[in-house]
């Protein structure tokens, strides 16, 4: 389940570093341009890059904090934070019909992150 748990943890950190590095360093002109980031062209500049800034934590937040044995406890604690920040993607896919597939995603990435939550919390934390 360990294992199990460390997979699922790295395919979510890429996930995350990936949506965080094109939100945080491609241009918002482009980012609406492209399938599913249509919602891009309703907000603002400042609130995307926030947004990308939040996912590049999250990716490192997953997975530093365990592997350098310092507060490993943020791990699903950046879980929870990761599945309110998929609450809102869902809403907001929900919203604009052409991206209503991307609510399927999130709600993938949701199911990912609480298993996580539930892992690190319940019998498999990383302390003890």
């Amino acid at each position: 389940m360990n294992l199990a748990l460390w997979i699922v943890t790295g395919l979510l950190a890429a996930v995350a570093l990936t949506g965080g590095v094109s939100k945080a360093f491609i241009p918002k002109d482009k980012l609406t341009a492209t399938h599913g980031g249509g919602w891009t062209g309703d907000a603002s500049v400042t609130f995307v890059k926030s947004l990308g800034v939040l996912e590049l934590l999250a990716a490192f937040g997953l997975i530093l904090p365990a592997v350098l044995d310092v507060a490993p406890f943020f791990v699903p604690v950046t879980a929870i934070c990761w599945c309110l920040l998929m609450v809102g993607a869902m809403t907001t896919h929900a919203r604009r019909p052409a991206e209503a597939p991307f609510v399927l995603l999130n709600l993938f990435y949701l199911c990912l992150a609480l298993f996580i939550t539930w892992g690190r919390l319940g019998p498999h934390p990383f302390t003890g």
